[in-house]
């Protein structure tokens, strides 16, 4: 039943990732908050076919920690599941995604639209400003950057240095910077064909405080979000086994 679910669930994923930007290619000559409704209800589409085919919910928790208007997400990487989820959590989200990613057809398009933060991992100091002032213009407009510090999906229980963009954009902005750590990799692995039924949490922490230098940022941000993330794998492992032996845990 796992395998069949699952398979339903990428087949309805992979036509959804087809068909959505030739329907939201229409939204092309329209102001630019058209685009993001349109990839919000998109977006929405696809959390109900994960729920409804494969099983698999997500709740958020720390909304509390979440400010009014520009804001940095500073978001732990496990899955791509976190590359969407924005859309419905955050008002107006601008994403950072490789560069590369605007070229392509049809998606790279719709991330244009939206304001996509495009960035070349490669480019050195240039590439860096690049960032820096392109999420500031986010943020002078009200919008809230997405960023995934590690840059590329990690497993659960593992990470990477963080890279240095993060820090810059703290540096050169007033704009809070809010930890975000999960789960979805215990569900949604890299590469992974099978999706584990269960319920992914995404966890806003307090934001980080102002004032730090760029390693005293980093190894802050960096601490925050590895032990969260560390704790809600656990808490998602355990009632995934609890569920598979058909033992239950207690709430």
């Amino acid at each position: 039943m796992l395998a069949l679910r699952s398979l339903l669930f990428n087949l309805y994923y992979f036509a959804s990732f087809m068909l959505a930007p030739l329907v939201l290619w229409v939204c092309l000559p329209l102001p630019r908050p058209y685009m993001q409704r349109g990839v919000r209800l998109w977006v929405r589409s696809l959390n109900v076919g994960l729920e409804w085919i494969a099983g698999l919910a997500y709740e958020v928790r720390g909304l509390e920690n979440v400010p009014e208007g520009a804001a940095v997400f500073a978001c732990k990487h496990q899955s791509a599941w976190e590359t969407t989820v924005f859309y419905v959590l955050a008002d107006d989200p601008s994403y950072v995604l490789k560069k590369e990613l605007l070229f392509l057809p049809f998606w790279g398009w719709v991330a244009r639209k939206c304001k996509a933060i495009g960035v070349d991992r490669a480019g050195g100091i240039g590439a860096l400003k690049r960032l820096v002032r392109d999420s500031s213009a986010a943020l002078d407009a009200n919008r809230q950057v997405i960023i995934f510090p590690e840059g590329s999906r990690m497993a659960p229980g593992r990470t990477r240095p963080y890279y240095p963009g993060i820090a810059a954009i703290y540096a050169a902005t007033e704009a809070p910077v809010v930890p975000v750590a999960l789960n979805s990799g215990v569900f949604w692995g890299r590469r992974r064909f099978l999706k584990r039924p269960g319920v992914i949490t995404l966890e806003f922490l307090p934001p980080v405080p102002r004032g730090l230098d760029r390693r005293a940022f980093l190894t802050e941000l960096q601490a925050r979000i590895e032990t969260a993330s560390e704790r809600l794998r656990a808490e998602a492992e355990a009632k995934v086994g609890a569920e598979s032996t058909g033992v239950r845990t207690r709430p």
